[in-house]
């Protein structure tokens, strides 16, 4: 995960199969939630999914809770994926100190969730 290579101890929580609306409190108890949104076309280009529309929407509908209450949202469909990392460094470094995630004491790699 590439917030780890800049030294923030950041996990993906792979939700969109849950039933559990806040299942991403539950896995991480996260200091800051960032989400990352993108449209129905962007998500089958970027990751050949070959989704039907209706399971996109359904995902959107599971990811709700945690859209809802997120600290940062970005709308990626727009962004490279070197663009959407420097919009959240970005935003990361505009937090006031105390309201900032703490980062890891070096740099960390990559967890196999990752």
């Amino acid at each position: 995960m590439r917030l780890q290579r800049e030294g923030y101890s950041a996990r993906q929580v792979v939700q969109e199969h849950s039933y559990v609306a806040e299942m991403w409190k539950v896995l991480s108890m996260p200091d800051l939630l960032i989400f990352l949104d993108a449209s129905f076309a962007t998500c089958n280009r970027r990751k050949a999914l070959n989704w039907l529309e209706h399971e996109y929407l359904e995902q959107r509908r599971r990811l709700r809770h945690a859209k809802e209450h997120c600290d940062l949202y970005i709308e990626t469909d727009a962004l490279t994926s070197d663009e959407v990392l420097q919009s959240v460094l970005q935003a990361l470094q505009e937090l006031s100190p105390g309201d900032r995630p703490p980062a890891t004491a070096g740099r960390t790699h990559p967890t196999p969730e990752s």
